[in-house]
């Protein structure tokens, strides 16, 4: 049988392009070597709780043409993402607002008041340019902020110390002079009722979809039953590593069912300090606010990466955004397929970005 489409890979990206292929009428095969749909915003049911199963998503967008599509297959709920963070036995708002730096300094209640702390903090840097990680949170928090809230959780993160991560990883970090404990600005945020699953099952519609289906098992075979071949799939992996391999960093999810209402308190806590490995834990049930005597909690462990584990996080640092670049320019001269999405363009997005790059995008 011929397809219109082959699409390598049932996340966000693909089952984007589907809808639209669909919508044109086209015939389209969804494949991916993974046991279900979804990608990594794929949700399972367990104990009646919709459980993230490869970490927390929660999408939130700017972008009312994307809001209003992600609408039109399923009802979003009105969640709002805001963690705590946790070291030791303190915890705190986030991201960085007057809820925090009251907490954090006791005679702070105005943002002048905060300020101040803030600015007297950063002086430690004047006339220098950051030139680490460390140095560049500094730069913008002061270092009491840093050492609290940004050193332990990050070096977790990277398994390197700050001081031999590179400046531009943090750019910017939020500082929010309002005592509101929303983590993002977007204008429009929320979690599917029912699940990611749910959502992109109804985005599949209409398309063929196999699963536990690799596209490098037979590549030739697969290129040969469609007219165009949309890939998700690692950039250097569709070109057989032949220029090196990119890096990533992995994550290693340790989920448990606990025999209590209410394990935490918030969908999110992330753990700042190194007096654990793990950097954050999620408690499923309160991102739809799920009725149940039990809960389940996920426990989120950075991880190095290797080709037998999942990638989560591109490492941009120079080495890999230039091998990227190259196998990038590869991508363009291949003839009847598409590139998109994070692993295939090497790039971190959103989910909102990654929707709205599939609708833009010509097929």
């Amino acid at each position: 049988m011929k397809y219109d489409y082959l699409i390598v890979g049932a996340g966000l990206f693909g089952a984007t392009i589907a809808n639209k292929a669909v919508k044109m009428g086209k015939k389209v095969l969804v494949i991916d070597k993974r046991n279900h749909i979804g990608g990594n915003i794929y949700t399972e049911n367990i104990e009646g709780i919709n459980v993230h199963k490869y970490g927390a998503h929660i999408f939130h967008t700017d972008y009312k043409e994307v809001w209003d599509y992600v609408n039109s297959f399923v009802e979003f709920n009105r969640y709002t993402n805001c963690p705590i963070a946790r070291i030791g036995n303190e915890v705190y708002n986030m991201p960085f607002n007057m809820n925090t730096f009251a907490k954090i300094w006791n005679d702070v209640v105005t943002p002048e008041d905060a300020l101040r702390h803030i600015n007297e903090e950063k002086k430690e840097m004047t006339g220098k340019v950051p030139n680490n990680l460390e140095e560049q949170a500094i730069s913008l928090v002061g270092r009491t902020i840093y050492e609290k809230l940004v050193k332990g959780y990050t070096e977790k993160q990277w398994n390197r110390s700050c001081k031999e991560l590179p400046a531009f990883i943090i750019k910017r970090l939020p500082v929010r002079m309002v005592y509101d404990n929303n983590y993002f600005n977007d204008k429009y945020q929320g979690i599917p009722i029912g699940g990611y699953t749910k959502l992109v099952e109804k985005m599949l519609y209409g398309s063929e979809v196999k699963l536990n289906t690799n596209f490098f098992d037979n590549v030739e075979y697969f290129k040969s039953i469609a007219n165009k071949v949309i890939y998700t799939g690692m950039l250097d992996e569709y070109f057989n590593f032949k220029l090196g391999r990119l890096e990533y960093r992995s994550l290693n999810f340790v989920t448990k069912i606990i025999d209590k209402e209410n394990f935490q308190g918030n969908a999110v806590v992330n753990y700042t300090g190194r007096e654990v490995e793990y950097t954050r834990v999620i408690e499923h049930k309160h991102f739809e606010s799920t009725k149940s005597a039990k809960t389940i909690i996920t426990y989120e462990y950075p991880d190095d990466w290797d080709n037998k584990k999942e990638p989560y996080y591109v490492i941009n640092d120079e080495k890999n955004n230039k091998l990227a670049e190259e196998y990038r320019n590869l991508a363009k001269k291949e003839k009847n397929v598409i590139f998109g999405g994070r692993l295939a363009e090497y790039k971190y997005y959103d989910m909102d970005d990654v929707i709205k790059k599939a609708l833009e995008i010509e097929i």
